[in-house]
């Protein structure tokens, strides 16, 4: 009963976004890791003004970012850094955190700085990526965090908050002198951390704004939708699809999106469902597979911040091309093998092809798919009316059907 108590209690901590913990003469630390779109700097805005509306000691954000992805949501949090409604200091870390863009400019701009050794920071242009801005501030390159004066060396953030007792913050109300120590038993031990994450509603929409998950999740989406035309029909997998092209709409219109990139992923999606549908065409498997890394390559414009790795693409592509190629034609022989469809039956009906036929293909009868084969010389294309002559294997034998006078 404890440990299903104790469960409980860590999954309401979860859901709830970390959000449990004292209020007033505490130290919240904000953490938000990842690119920051609009959700991550909202709740870093929120964050830093709840806590002042609690009472808290001070705010420290913690920063591990490569991007900024929203402008406006950058500018609320830069103006909360700036002047700030309670002591705020920022950290880069831990080893071996990132800011880029945007989130260098953010980690600077506080009054108390710091960031952990081996830490890097740089590519400050875009400040927001996707957004024409003016802001000229610091290195095109990637750079180590200690060639920065402004910022202390500060390998672990409980360090760095004992170090902070005793300094003075300037804050929009005034300059406040902070205490980050307290005595428990004799021991000077930095004061109770409230450590603050998204909740499960904004990291799940965060799933998204990396260019390599969007790209998995549009894929994924759009082969599941291919998979359960061809093979399964509605069903489980139907959810799973909607599910991973909703997340993977987020991702564009989230990031800086080529769109030329994504129609050339959506020509490569549809050169490999019609080299499917022609019983494994090559030319359309080729250009496809093509096509289809490419755009993902190119999906995201990410100015040397947030670009795609083109091996976690190519991984992505190859778990399509696993589907397309072993997934679907396995499930759809798996079909024609029950016994209890009674293949046998469908000699002499009547259906039309699907695909075109060079010589196998797909059929429609009386509402169901099936596999077929005809003669090259058949001339079957998509629309043609068939009749079913026999079974073969695994595959319906289909003519031409006759035209009724």
């Amino acid at each position: 009963m404890k440990r299903l108590r104790g469960f409980v209690l860590a999954a309401v901590f979860v859901l709830s976004g970390c959000a449990g913990g004292v209020d007033g003469g505490a130290i919240e630390v904000i953490d938000v890791s990842g690119p920051l779109d609009a959700r991550a700097l909202r709740f870093i805005a929120e964050s830093i003004e709840n806590a002042a509306e609690r009472g808290q000691e001070m705010a420290v954000v913690q920063i591990n970012s490569p991007a900024v992805l929203d402008g406006e949501g950058f500018d609320r949090v830069l103006g909360l850094l700036q002047e700030p409604p309670l002591p705020v200091a920022t950290w880069v870390g831990p080893y071996p955190a990132i800011a880029y863009g945007g989130a260098a400019v953010l980690a600077t701009t506080a009054e108390h700085a710091a960031a952990a050794p081996g830490a890097t920071w740089g590519r400050v242009n875009p400040v927001v990526v996707g957004e024409d801005r003016a802001e000229v501030i610091g290195p095109e390159d990637v750079r180590p965090v200690e060639e920065l004066d402004s910022v202390a060396m500060e390998p672990a953030l409980r360090q760095y908050l004992a170090r902070l007792d005793g300094e003075e913050f300037a804050t929009a109300s005034g300059p406040v002198t902070v205490s980050t120590l307290e005595e428990i038993d004799g021991q000077q031990v930095v004061k109770t951390i409230v450590f603050r994450k998204p909740g499960i509603v904004d990291r799940f929409f965060r799933l998204a704004v990396i260019p390599e998950a969007a790209f998995f999740f549009l894929t994924v989406g759009l082969t599941i939708v291919a998979f359960e035309f061809y093979a399964l029909g509605p069903g489980v997998a139907a959810g799973v699809a909607a599910v991973s092209l909703y997340l993977g709409g987020w991702g564009l219109v989230t990031l800086p999106t080529r769109w030329w990139a994504f129609a050339l992923l959506i020509a490569g999606w549809a050169l490999l469902t019609r080299s499917h549908q022609a019983g494994g065409s090559k030319p359309s498997l080729i250009a496809g597979t093509l096509a289809l890394f490419a755009g993902g390559v190119w999906l995201v414009e990410g100015e040397g911040q947030i670009d795609a790795r083109w091996w976690l693409i190519l991984l992505s592509v190859l778990a399509v091309l696993f589907f397309y190629l072993l997934a679907m034609p396995t499930v759809q022989r798996a079909r024609l093998s029950t016994m209890t469809v009674g293949r046998e039956g469908l000699v002499g009906l009547k259906g039309t092809a699907v695909s075109q036929f060079d010589p196998d293909g797909v059929v429609e009868i009386d509402g169901a798919r099936w596999r077929a084969t005809a003669h090259r010389e058949a001339g079957l294309a998509p629309g043609s009316e068939v009749v079913v002559t026999g079974v073969d294997g695994l595959y319906l034998e289909v003519n031409p059907a006759p035209r009724e006078n």
